[in-house]
């Protein structure tokens, strides 16, 4: 499915399909060019699960989309040719071909996940309990909380017909644990632009709204979190992010006698300021939906490393489903993933944890799909916002496309999110459960090193895996696949490989 929320201009989109073999032999390829002009536009491909003549061996392959878009009123837009590299978007999902044997994953017990601070976990197990949240949606504080029956796309600014407290009461009800409505900053002037006659006032007062409706709910409703959050910046020339803890609107835009229409300034665009910004106030963000290109510049960099960025920064977005849905029955199959681009980012030195949101524009939230973001709390903590925030700091996070399932990685006995020395061997185990006791597929590995600005590579395909890393910085992470195609990724462990004692 190709989709351009926002385009103003009818594209021709240029795609190509490659089908990779677990050799990493492209041995498939389809392509082609597609009008897009408003709407979603899907294009089904169909393999006869042959390569050259034959059936396909046994296997996990790949397959890889590559697709780039231009003006259609501009000369040549349709043409085939190579795009530059800035404009290619790329996505990949495994796929498994044939009967291959399962691997191995050690036995583990399901953290609780009570919302009960007496709950504590099973003999052997970790000790922490397990809450499950959608940590991206908007309401009608700006572009969502749209009317299931007419909702499309995104709201005309403040016109939506639900606000944050709706969202948390339609959250709870479907089981969440937490939801963040991550309002995008800009439109706290009722406008997709600027209005010359929006006030200040008007603006900030609006964002303190949201800030007490988070707080008067969670009072009401122990047990479960509301947040209420910032989506800063705009995808043009930029990146959006979430900023879950901040408690002053920022913003860039004037009204027509130059105020600000917000409570602070951040220039546009300028991340290098807004990482500075965040860190000095203890800020957290999640990089939304990122691009490898094009977004979050620093340095003329796209996702380039900042120090202030690589303390304030502690999520990707590495699969969203589709923003525009109306889907309430968790069956929502449009999805993308951001992966690669999480991976530029950690190789370019972020410590950041995987998530996995549903960027809910229509009322819907949290239903779309049965994908959340998990957080763990120390046994016995109770879910609040500051214990909310002080697992986000830590990674302890993962994505998980299957809300039944769980996936927690650790090292020598540390567990995924910490930073920390090794000298020797170092046992990596891949720790996965489900409620509903459904079986793995595919246990995959992967290794970098933070800042190398390299590539990711696969370090294993088993559950439990003991490797001696080379002495410097190193971190590791783990993706599962289900046997129903559900997907979990862990946070990463960051690694610091001693030499060997002389």
């Amino acid at each position: 499915m190709f989709d351009y929320p926002l385009v103003a201009a009818p594209q021709s989109v240029t795609w190509r399909l490659e089908l990779i073999a677990p050799d990493e032999r492209v041995v498939r390829q389809w392509g082609g060019t597609q009008a897009l002009v408003r709407d979603p536009v899907s294009v089904g491909v169909r393999w006869d699960g042959r390569i050259a003549a034959a059936l396909a061996p046994a296997g996990i392959y790949r397959v890889r989309m590559q697709a780039w878009s231009r003006d259609a009123a501009a000369p040549g837009a349709a043409a085939s040719g190579p795009a530059a590299p800035d404009d290619v978007i790329e996505q990949q999902w495994d796929i498994a071909v044939g009967r291959i044997a399962a691997p191995v994953v050690p036995a583990f017990r399901a953290l609780p996940r009570s919302g009960d601070a007496s709950v504590a976990p099973a003999p052997g197990s970790l000790p922490y309990s397990v809450y499950l949240g959608n940590l991206h949606s908007q309401s009608s504080h700006s572009d969502g909380g749209g009317e299931l029956a007419s909702c499309s796309g995104s709201q005309n600014p403040q016109s939506g017909a639900y606000g944050p407290t709706d969202a948390y009461t339609f959250a709870q009800k479907r089981g969440l644990d937490i939801l963040v409505t991550s309002e995008h900053n800009h439109m706290y002037d009722g406008s997709d632009g600027t209005r010359a006659d929006a006030e200040p006032a008007a603006a900030s007062a609006l964002f303190r709204w949201g800030l007490n409706a988070a707080s008067d709910y969670n009072a009401a409703h122990p047990g479960f979190l509301a947040v209420y959050a910032l989506e800063w910046g705009v995808i043009a020339n930029g990146g959006h992010m979430n900023i879950f803890n901040s408690t002053e609107l920022l913003g860039w835009e004037r009204n027509a006698s130059g105020q600000l229409l917000a409570d602070t300034f951040t220039p546009k665009s300028d991340y290098a300021a807004l990482y500075a910004l965040m860190r000095q106030r203890g800020w957290v963000g999640q990089f939304n939906h990122p691009a490898r290109s094009g977004q979050f510049v620093v340095g003329g960099v796209p996702l380039g490393y900042s120090a202030d960025g690589d303390q304030a920064m502690a999520l990707c977005e590495v699969v969203n489903t589709h923003a525009f849905s109306t889907n309430i029955s968790e069956t929502e199959a449009r999805r993308s993933n951001f992966e690669l681009a999480c991976n530029k980012a950690l190789e370019a030195g972020y410590h950041v944890a995987f998530s996995t949101n549903q960027d809910n524009h229509c009322a819907n939230w949290g239903a779309s799909s049965a994908n959340r973001t998990g957080v763990l709390l120390p046994a016995g903590r109770p879910l609040g916002n500051a214990g909310f925030i002080d697992a986000l700091k830590a990674r302890r996070v993962f994505a998980t496309m299957d809300k039944g399932s769980q996936l927690v990685l650790t090292a020598n006995g540390h567990i995924m999110g910490e930073r920390f020395v090794n000298r020797g061997p170092l046992a990596l185990v891949a720790h996965f459960a489900n409620v509903a006791g459904k079986a793995v597929s595919q246990v995959t590995m992967f290794e970098g090193v933070p800042g190398r600005n390299g590539s990711v590579s696969v370090l294993s395909t088993s559950a439990q895996t003991t490797i001696t890393p080379a002495p410097g910085e190193h971190f590791y992470y783990v993706r599962l696949t289900q046997e129903d195609g559900n997907m979990l990724w862990s946070a990463p462990v960051w690694v610091t490989q001693s030499s060997p004692a002389k």
